[in-house]
């Protein structure tokens, strides 16, 4: 009798056992992915950038890395969303060089991802909007191309000066009727030197100011956002 009774307590418990581990997880619990504090930088946000290497359009080809560093901190409801020495990296996705007759030189960057001081990554999509501290350049459209100044001044102005050296030279060898000779001809130089030469390239300095424009939504782990970078010591 007592071995039955001991086997039954022995089947009950393992019953009880069984049942508590198949009942269904609590849908109201918080899960660990839940529980991290994120925080949203919204699209259309503009951060200031220093460039770190130079670019220019006669060198880098499609696909060529851009790299950047934050210059002042974003900061959204008092808290460091972006912690200036925050690295931005990116990618030439288009470069124009400057032509012989027309067209001016162009250059499209988009930036894919920033790097926190702490390490920690996070992909965006990122464009140009301003290029404030490159002299000589404008932008083309709302994509970010970064365009030349027309430089249709400086060749007229060269085709001027040809024409007043052909000019100057044709009145000390032949007279009048000789100057106005050698202005034609000098003219037609001017010009042709202007039609061989290229337009001026696009180019960016290390340190140029580059303002980013982040084009979606995107959310961070706060808790993985440092406003420090963190040295790493090894001891050999």
């Amino acid at each position: 009798m007592r071995f039955r009774a001991a086997s039954a307590w022995v089947l009950l418990l393992a019953g009880i056992a069984a049942a508590q581990t198949s009942l269904p997880s609590n849908p109201a619990a918080p899960s660990v992915e839940s529980e991290k504090p994120m925080l949203t930088i919204p699209a259309g946000t503009r951060v200031p950038l220093s460039l770190k290497q130079a670019i220019s359009t006669k060198t880098v080809k499609d696909g060529d890395p851009v790299y950047a560093e934050t210059a002042f901190p974003f900061v959204v409801n008092e808290r460091v969303v972006i912690p200036a020495g925050t690295y931005i990296q990116g990618k030439i996705t288009r470069v124009q060089r400057g032509g012989h007759v027309k067209g001016r030189a162009e250059l499209l960057i988009h930036f894919t991802s920033m790097i926190y001081p702490s390490g920690y990554t996070v992909m965006l999509g990122g464009s140009v909007e301003n290029t404030p501290g490159a002299e000589k350049t404008s932008m083309k459209d709302s994509e970010g191309t970064i365009r030349q100044d027309s430089e249709a001044g400086r060749k007229a102005k060269s085709a001027a000066e040809g024409t007043g050296t052909g000019a100057v030279i044709g009145a000390v060898t032949g007279g009048g009727k000789g100057a106005g000779i050698g202005a034609g001809v000098g003219g037609v130089a001017g010009l042709a030197i202007g039609m061989l030469s290229r337009g001026t390239d696009v180019r960016l300095e290390p340190g140029t100011s580059i303002e980013m424009e982040i084009q979606r939504e995107v959310t961070v782990d706060a808790s993985r956002v440092s406003a420090r970078r963190e040295v790493i010591v090894r001891n050999d």
